[in-house]
């Protein structure tokens, strides 16, 4: 077994110390533990658990222990190996999917069961029931019964949750501990913990686990790249250059230090489309190099491909594998202290480098440091200009999660609903050739297309068009120090590489140019508009020949040319706008819905992380969410509903319409473009009448307000021509009361205040 480092020892002691109070205090207690990336935090639980085990003072105490690792990358998988190693024949570690699937009845004394956090709190949204076939009702024991047989017997549940920040901070998680699992005692382990509210906290010192040499001291980016003698390599076939070349040297140095291990280069791929290509670029680079998966030196660790990424080939210290090429899949979890050299591409819309992507190329590979420096760092080969980190966040319930279904006494409304079929996905069309013909003509004085001497010279004036280069710029010889890691939030770099840009990258660097100055219209589908009218303006007016590679030097000009064309696509997108509100009003009157006889949804699905659960006994479905709000007490929604709710003498019930663009929804149009508005409630009373009301902010958006309530009125007034019973309007809060405009003719609250009245049902 390995030995405990001192701030190891000094963990498990204090931790230990907590189980140890809170057991005492006769309470469910909250431990939280920060340990830095690389610091042993398995190895470290493992410890924790035999010496809790041999504990003389908890002797008469029945616990068990519950391990919870979130499902990515097969965290929960390699925890149960990894403590199935440490405790070899004690305890008993069990995987929660192997053991508890129906023949289990309870979770013995001393018993540590590992399991996958995400798929066990998967939920049917209609139904509401959970999904796991270890948590479904059925004939034999599920989870939950398990779970229940264990208490029965006395016997205390001690919750260990893996990468806590990444699993704990949703509604299904909480439900799952607080509700099924409902633990004595809760320690939660991670670099970066997410919960505030603890009893107790304790967290080691990150230049502690440097000086025991378990993780490297610093990280060099972008490490003398310049020094690389093939001065026309592009950006991407430079940092490969200098990973290649790096991953020799540390491969000599351990050699001459008497060390059988073979460094390894992580190349981590964008998530976008473009990733792809990037895997043929490192692919055919690497097969230059005589690295190739044929020759088992070159692993491939993607979703919809794996080569030699078996853990037993690829991790051991001496593996033959010398380059690993992947995407997400192994930031979190994923041990393979030989790893020293990462290779990270641009993304194509963001800058990020993954905290727990970095973490994997800082550990030492036999948890100390050597006496040559070179191979106590890390390194890292980027064709960024400047790093923001984020910090993992995974949350696979970030999609509609929370499920509600209609109550049974519901009778049908057979209301009149507006849905307007959706005209417009926010994208730039072709018109907007003729605005940039209007601003780029007016900055560079041109008057006529393809003049080419007098245009040419104007052009000259504010442009730089010829020996046009196709340059980048690089981070270069930044160093981050391993003890700031977890906390680092931005890199800029004080020194910086100017590089020739690869051919895919010039390409993207273009786009990034438009979508950047699209303020606020769809980049992908107004791409494939704006694109066309630039190569077009610049073929008409500068007179560059399609045929003589000219979309190639277009881009060169734009790139090269970047803030001034930036101020003038920003410029054309706005002034596009107004075009592109005259063609969505040609449009407006084209395209109608009207769904007659609406009724409210059977079932509604809500985001956990948009959505909260309200306790009201009067809503119409089995349980409510409202949107999360920081003002509940002054929110006009908030106090609607709380008067619905102590209005029970006259509601039978009443419903939150929804935000989005959907035919579930109620709405009515409202404007010359045919909009649809969507009232925020509609109230069922118990005499007959129904109430459509929408709640607003006093003095805000007036002509908005207006509009949409003379719109309700019109609406109201001739469905009940029809002989329905409706009422309603337009609900503001003044001070502590609500007041309604229910007019034909809205004017606002600030200015006519005489013609609101106080809310009576």
């Amino acid at each position: 077994m390995k030995e405990l480092k001192h701030y190891q020892e000094e963990a498990v002691d204090k931790l230990h110390k907590y189980i140890n109070m809170g057991f005492n205090e006769k309470k469910a207690t909250s431990i939280v533990f920060r340990s830095p990336t690389g610091s042993g935090k398995t190895f470290i639980m493992s410890q924790l658990i035999l010496d809790v085990i041999k504990d003389d003072e908890l002797k008469n105490l029945d616990f068990c222990f519950l391990w919870v690792s979130i499902g990515k990358g097969n965290l929960h998988q390699q925890s149960y190996k990894s403590l199935k190693k440490e405790f070899k024949v004690f305890p008993n570690v069990y995987l929660l999917e192997n053991e508890f699937s129906g023949g289990r009845e309870v979770i013995n004394k001393n018993d540590v069961v590992v399991l996958n956090w995400e798929k066990l709190r998967t939920k049917d949204n209609e139904t509401g029931k959970w999904k796991n076939i270890v948590m479904k009702d059925k004939e034999t024991n599920n989870f939950i019964d398990v779970l229940n047989n264990t208490r029965a017997e006395g016997r205390k549940i001690i919750l260990i949750i893996d990468e806590s920040h990444a699993s704990t901070n949703t509604d299904r998680a909480n439900e799952l501990r607080d509700e099924i699992i409902r633990p004595d005692i809760t320690l939660e382990m991670s670099a970066t913990p997410a919960l505030k509210d603890y009893d107790y906290k304790y967290g080691v010192d990150p230049t502690d686990v440097i000086k025991e040499g378990m993780i490297k001291k610093e990280i060099l980016i972008n490490e003398n790249i310049d020094k690389i003698s093939e001065n026309e390599l592009d950006s991407e076939t430079l940092i490969l250059e200098s990973a290649y070349k790096k991953r020799r040297e540390l491969k000599k140095a351990y050699e001459e230090a008497g060390e059988d291990i073979n460094p390894l280069v992580i190349v981590q791929l964008p998530n976008s489309a473009d990733g792809e290509k990037k895997k043929d670029v490192v692919e055919d680079f690497l097969r230059n190099k005589g690295i190739h998966t044929e020759k088992r030196n070159l692993a491939i660790w993607l979703s919809e491909e794996k080569v030699h990424n078996e853990e037993v080939f690829l991790t051991p210290n001496n593996s033959n594998v010398d380059f690993l090429i992947f995407k997400q899949a192994i930031d979190t979890g994923w041990n393979c202290p030989r790893a020293q050299v990462m290779v990270k591409f641009r993304e194509t819309k963001s800058i990020t480098f993954e905290i727990q992507t970095v973490g994997r190329i800082l550990r030492m590979p036999e948890a100390h440091h050597y006496d040559n420096e070179v191979l106590n760092k890390a390194y890292v080969y980027t064709n960024l200009q400047s790093i923001d980190v984020k910090r993992e966040e995974y949350n696979p319930n970030i999609i509609k999660s929370l499920s509600i279904k209609r109550k049974d006494f519901y009778s049908d409304l057979k209301l009149n609903s507006y849905y307007k079929q959706r005209l417009d996905y926010g994208d730039i069309t072709a018109g907007i050739y003729d605005v940039i013909v209007k601003v780029f003509n007016k900055e560079f004085g041109v008057k006529e297309p393809a003049i080419m001497d007098s245009n040419l010279s104007l052009f000259k004036k504010k442009l730089e068009v010829e020996n046009l280069t196709d340059g980048d710029v690089i981070l270069l010889n930044e160093k981050i120090m391993s003890e700031v890691i977890d906390d680092l939030p931005h890199i800029e770099g004080n020194n910086k590489l100017s590089v020739k840009l690869s051919e895919n990258d010039k390409i993207k660097l273009f786009e990034t140019i438009i979508t950047n100055n699209l303020n606020g219209f769809a980049r992908k589908r107004s791409l494939d508009s704006i694109k066309p009218a630039i190569y077009r303006y610049f073929r008409n007016y500068m007179g560059i020949d399609f045929n003589d590679n000219g979309l190639v030097k277009i881009q060169a000009l734009v790139i090269h040319n970047n803030k001034k064309i930036s101020e003038l696509l920003h410029q054309s997108t706005l002034e596009y706008k107004s075009v592109k509100e005259q063609e969505l009003e040609e449009k407006a009157n084209s395209i109608e819905n009207w769904q007659k006889d609406w009724e409210l949804p059977k079932t509604i699905n809500y985001n956990s992380e948009l959505f909260e659960e309200y306790n009201a006994k009067l809503y119409i479905y089995d349980r409510c969410f409202l949107e999360k709000k920081t003002d509940k007490e002054n929110n006009p929604e908030r106090a609607f509903v709380r008067c619905l709710e102590d209005s029970s003498e006259v509601v039978e019930w009443w419903w939150k319409n929804g935000d989005e663009h959907s035919r579930d929804n109620f709405g009515i149009p409202y404007n010359k473009k045919g909009s649809t508005f969507q009232p925020d409630f509609i109230v069922k009373l118990k005499d007959g009448r129904i109430g459509i009301f929408d709640t607003k902010g006093a003095g805000f958006n007036e002509a908005d307000n207006k509009e949409k309530a003379e719109a309700l009125q019109r609406y109201i007034k001739e469905e009940n021509s029809k002989g329905k019973k409706l009422f309603g309007g337009i609900i503001i809060k003044h001070g502590e009361h609500l007041k309604l405009n229910s007019n034909i003719e809205y004017n606002s609250y600030q200015t006519h205040s005489n013609e609101w009245e106080f809310l009576k049902l």
